[in-house]
């Protein structure tokens, strides 16, 4: 009878990672740090004045949360697609993604105008500054994947016009590990959103 592999060791997953999954989840762990001493920043810059203020959470903000939300559900349908080997519905899915991350980043800036209106500014109390700038490096973050969501796109308009690049495409595992990886950094980057977002709700 042959006798079962002993587990690996967190260390041997390590060294088993793709060099591009493992510099994608070190700038994750870098990302979170600079977003986790932010927030805490944040927590202790005097936030209880922005609720002697008598304001409310800009409405652009909830309105963005939603779209990245479901920007998450179509990131994940990517993944599916990918693994059905549908192109076109990856394609479409893709768009989805992408077409709302631009909404999410017009609605943060309609968000920054709403606190504008409110006294809220850049320049005022440091616990409006932080509502700017944490919201702002978010913004810069999802930037990052909005630009590979564009190279994803002009690769798949490309290979649905032929039919063996498209069968190569699918078949080549390259192409997953990108797939998977730019789905795990965008929920990533839904993750921290939520984050800050109950946080500034709690701020209010």
């Amino acid at each position: 009878m042959r006798q079962a592999l002993p587990p690996k060791t967190w260390l041997q997953r390590l060294e088993n990672l793709h060099p591009y999954e493992m510099l994608l989840y070190l700038a994750m762990v870098g990302s979170g740090l600079i977003f986790l001493f932010l927030a805490l920043a944040f927590l202790f810059s005097g936030r209880q004045y922005l609720q002697g203020l008598n304001e409310q959470m800009p409405f652009a903000f909830s309105v963005s949360t939603f779209l990245l939300v479901l920007s998450g559900y179509t990131a994940v349908k990517m993944r599916l697609h990918y693994q059905e080997e549908n192109s076109a519905k990856l394609y479409r899915s893709l768009q989805m993604t992408f077409g709302l991350g631009i909404l999410f980043m017009g609605f943060q800036v309609l968000g920054w105008i709403e606190l504008t209106d409110k006294g809220i500014n850049f320049t005022g109390l440091p616990s409006g500054s932080f509502l700017y700038v944490l919201s702002g490096i978010h913004v810069i973050h999802l930037f990052g994947a909005m630009v590979f969501a564009v190279i994803l796109l002009l690769e798949l308009r490309k290979i649905e016009q032929d039919a063996i690049r498209k069968l190569v495409w699918t078949k080549n595992p390259f192409e997953k590990l990108r797939i998977r990886l730019f789905t795990v950094y965008w929920q990533f980057m839904d993750a921290i959103w939520l984050v800050l977002f109950l946080l500034f709700v709690l701020s209010f």
